[in-house]
């Protein structure tokens, strides 16, 4: 192949390094596209100028976690990670209380056994000179 064929110009379109800003109603529309079975994500971002990548994170965010996600670009705990870590806290709030019942328990038989204890040495044989 010859060197000229192998060497040709390239034209590289740039667009000017500035980051659009979607208001929520447009990132709505935008997936609302997406929604429909026949339209291609890919096709959907090219036709309304953003990168697939986004308008996937957009989707994804709005199936998890509805329309507030979506206009707040945050991501969304789901429904199964909330019960999870609704399920932890009862284990370790269960978990709390036994400790906590255990704790007046040994603090009670403290409680005795130091009251107990001046009535031993009271007829302690030791005390009563026997030593």
């Amino acid at each position: 192949m010859p060197e000229h064929v192998l060497m040709s110009e390239i034209e590289i379109i740039t667009d000017g390094g500035r980051r659009r800003r979607w208001s929520a109603a447009e990132k709505l529309r935008i997936v609302e596209e997406t929604l429909d079975e026949r339209a291609s994500i890919s096709v959907v971002a090219r036709r309304n100028g953003v990168a697939p990548n986004v308008l996937y994170r957009w989707r994804r965010l709005m199936l998890d976690g509805g329309a507030v996600a979506v206009s707040e670009d945050d991501d969304v705990t789901s429904n199964r990670t909330v019960r999870q870590m609704e399920d932890r806290i009862r284990e370790l709030e269960r978990q709390l209380g036994r400790k906590t019942l255990e704790a007046e328990i040994l603090r009670e038989a403290l409680d005795k056994a130091r009251s107990k204890k001046p009535t031993l040495l009271a007829r302690s044989p030791l005390r009563d000179g026997f030593r």
